[in-house]
């Protein structure tokens, strides 16, 4: 990968490279990107955890709000999980539709789109591939058979991966980050006058002031992302499960570096430049940013709210076990105890927020939330 990265930066202009540039190569290089090779990224022996790995009890309490967008309120019955990993959560969702909502189950297609092909072998070990479930690699492709989406879209840890770029302002001048090489051909950072029309732009837009010494993130891609998501869909309901901050957090005190950071093997690594193609990278989305410029694309805002709250609100203390199981390693007590850990202040959905949105549909929410 330190090739590829060495060729890529003499090779540019300048001989400097975007962070965008930087992390869209060592993630999603074809052949060594952090996202396309056959290892292990989510659990125990990868690098970091989801919400859908601690626990089936996730995705089965989406498949209870799934059951109810169907049943109750005529939504499609097409599941549509973008960035499926490992295929846990489609597995769990499945499940307790086949085991508690048949007549769903037999109704709906779930689609799964996934880049990384490793994850889409794993999928196809638990998941009934072709049968309940298709997979594609890219929403082009699933665009193919589906031209315009009709039913519910599910993402979880998403738009935190998308390629970034970087800018820092620094004597009141504000400089785009770039990478470079040092004369020992090693990475390294380096300060660049922004030049770029679409940083302004975005800076305008959103009304972002930055202050001296200040670094932020600029999410183009995910701009771009939700131009082809928006026109892929028709009548539809988006749940997007994910971590970030408003504009008014951006400007706090604790946020003055930036959100880019990397996770190796569980640790937090403050440096992206560190184990390229080994490491993965990730910011904190822009909400507030995610939620206007798609409202624009004629997605409608429905509610955001801390992921904790947002399971409480949907019911996930009735898949508590009332009976006291005195193995603490039974599925029952660890269900209990995954339970705990996601509604706790000092779990990790403290950090997380679920925001719903819909096109061209009007849900009675009330009954999907506080409904039987």
């Amino acid at each position: 990968m330190l090739d590829i990265l060495k060729d890529a930066i003499q090779s540019s202009l300048n001989k400097q490279i975007t962070y965008e540039q930087y992390m869209n190569t060592v993630l999603y290089h074809e052949n060594k990107g952090y996202y396309k090779k056959d290892q292990v990224k989510v659990g125990k022996k990868g690098d970091f955890i989801t919400s859908s790995n601690i626990s089936n009890v996730f995705g089965k309490l989406f498949a209870t709000l799934f059951h109810k967008l169907i049943a109750l309120e005529k939504i499609p019955p097409y599941i549509c999980e973008i960035g499926g990993g490992n295929g846990r959560f489609a597995k769990a969702v499945l499940d307790e539709l086949q085991d508690s909502f048949i007549e769903t189950y037999q109704k709906i297609t779930y689609i799964m789109i996934e880049t990384s092909p490793y994850h889409q072998r794993l999928q196809r070990d638990i998941l009934p591939v072709d049968k309940k479930v298709i997979q594609y690699q890219s929403l082009d492709e699933a665009k193919r058979d589906f031209p315009v989406f009709h039913g519910i879209v599910f993402s979880n840890e998403l738009f935190d991966a998308f390629p970034v770029r970087v800018i820092e302002k620094n004597d009141n001048t504000i400089y785009e980050v770039k990478i470079t090489l040092t004369e020992e051909e090693q990475l390294t950072e380096i300060l660049v006058p922004l030049t770029d029309e679409q940083i302004n732009k975005y800076l305008d837009a959103n009304k972002i002031v930055l202050t001296n010494g200040q670094r932020f993130e600029i999410p183009l891609q995910m701009l771009s992302y939700l131009e082809e998501l928006t026109s892929f869909l028709g009548n539809a309901i988006v749940f997007t499960v994910d971590y970030g901050y408003t504009n008014a957090e951006w400007k706090e005190t604790a946020r003055i570096r930036g959100s880019l950071r990397g996770y190796y093997n569980h640790q937090l690594i403050h440096n992206p430049l560190l184990h390229p193609g080994e490491m993965d990278l990730t910011t904190h989305i822009h909400f507030d940013t995610l939620v206007t410029y798609s409202s624009k694309l004629g997605l409608e805002f429905v509610k955001k709210c801390r992921q904790d709250e947002f399971l409480l609100e949907a019911g996930i203390l009735t898949f508590l076990q009332d009976n006291f199981d005195p193995n603490p390693f039974s599925e029952k007590s660890k269900q209990n105890r995954a339970i705990r850990s996601l509604i706790m202040d000092s779990g990790m959905s403290a950090s997380f927020h679920v925001l719903i949105q819909q096109k061209n549909v009007k849900v009675s929410w009330e009954n999907i939330f506080q409904g039987k």
